[in-house]
């Protein structure tokens, strides 16, 4: 079932239903143009066998950054990277999107002390400044920029976009009628909320080749209490069934309740640390008729030819697997191992951890696989973390120089 072909609603073919699901790579330059470190990666993902590549956070504004490292896909990009990019990637013949993203109030301090958001309420972590409630000709800007982002990834050779409105980032926030207490036409009730989202979906549906995929990433849920939830999720997404999305990828949780980013014990039963978001997934399935994308926790091939049979979900995106193992997805479609692999070791509950360890070792085997062509899983996860901790302050200060360069020459706009 997993090695069957998809063909998606605007005629594109997937060679099979695996997704490299999209991870926080960190690997641009200090002026966000892809690096040869990032181009090893994707070439040797695409060479892997998986249907499907998705980049890491993409952003459209150099300003609203997840992290420094970003790879940033707007007017000042050095296209003859970014076509590179694509072109790798493609090499081994898996379909790439760019994942378009716009951190909101979610960026760094470091790299903007007021970002652009819904609303004026402020992230409750530390690291994080005040954002700034976006007028209505700001939010106008975003869905325009989100598209231009879009133009630009279908002129160097992505085979589509995903727009990310997950994770509590601007588009997801906007959902959210715990963040978004805007009384005018984006805020209060649902139509207003999903406002912004619809109107960069179809500003890019109309603007891009009836043939350039067009995804988004939805929570099912925030997790949080007064957030955005499982039914206005299912409302959404047959929104943007409307809108001509060619599938949606179904994620849930935020910053500030990380439920996508969480690992779970290899003590739990394999169905319940597998598949995170298939429950919540198999009711919003029942109201489309395109097809849906679950990201997290998937390993066993049984778990996920169970999944596609039982209609909860068409494609299985999964991140990790590809760290331990690029090559995977082509042994695991030919029958040579029965699961993706996982990290042969048990890392503490996440209570017991600083925060984020997890998450930030993973994120350090990703650069030590493009940089050096291999992870190494057996680095202490403390120690992982804290150098992945330090290499994003340092590309943090790589970044804030080459702004103060490029001050001098051109105009920066915020």
């Amino acid at each position: 079932m997993i090695d069957q072909p998809l063909e998606l609603p605007n005629g594109v073919i997937l060679k099979n239903r695996i997704v490299k699901s999209a991870m926080s790579e960190a690997l641009a330059d200090a002026r966000n143009n892809p690096t040869s470190a990032l181009m090893e990666l994707f070439e040797r993902w695409g060479a892997g066998g998986a249907g499907l590549l998705i980049t890491g956070n993409t952003p459209i504004d150099p300003w609203h950054l997840e992290h420094a490292g970003n790879f940033v896909l707007d007017a000042q990009s050095d296209m003859g990277r970014v076509s590179e990019l694509a072109a790798r990637a493609k090499s081994g013949g898996a379909k790439v999107l760019a994942q378009l993203a716009h951190a909101g109030r979610q960026t760094p301090e470091a790299i903007n002390p007021q970002p652009l958001s819904i609303s004026d309420l402020r992230l409750n972590l530390p690291g994080y400044g005040a954002p700034a409630a976006a007028t209505d000709a700001q939010l106008e800007d975003v869905a325009e920029k989100f598209t231009r982002s879009a133009e630009l990834a279908q002129e160097a050779g992505f085979d589509g976009v995903e727009v990310h409105a997950a994770h509590g980032y601007l588009l997801s926030s906007a959902l959210s009628p715990r963040i978004n207490t805007r009384k005018d036409r984006w805020g209060g009730a649902l139509e207003n909320r999903a406002r912004l989202l619809l109107s960069v979906v179809r500003a890019v549906r109309a603007r891009v080749a009836p043939g350039f995929i067009l995804a988004v990433k939805l929570n099912s849920s925030d997790f949080e209490k007064g957030g955005f939830d499982h039914r206005e999720s299912a409302s959404v997404a047959q929104m943007l069934e409307a809108e001509g999305v060619d599938f949606i990828e179904i994620s849930g949780g935020t910053f500030e309740a990380p439920t996508a980013y969480q690992h779970s014990s290899k003590k739990q039963s394999t169905i319940a640390r597998e598949g995170y978001f298939l429950d919540y997934a198999a009711a919003i399935k029942s109201a489309l008729t395109i097809p849906l994308m679950v990201t997290g926790g998937f390993r066993s091939g049984a778990v996920m030819k169970a999944a596609i049979a039982e209609a909860k979900t068409d494609l299985i995106g999964m991140g990790r697997p590809f760290i331990v193992d690029p090559d995977f997805p082509a042994k695991l479609l030919s029958g040579e191992i029965a699961a993706a692999p996982s990290v042969e070791r048990e890392f503490p509950p996440a209570d017991d951890l600083p925060r984020g360890a997890v998450l930030n070792w993973f994120c350090h085997q990703l650069a030590l696989q493009g940089s050096t062509g291999a992870a190494a899983l057996s680095l202490p996860l403390i120690e992982g973390h804290a150098r992945y901790l330090a290499s994003i302050e340092s590309a943090t200060t790589h970044l804030l120089e080459a702004r103060q360069q490029q001050a001098g020459q051109e105009p920066l706009s915020r």
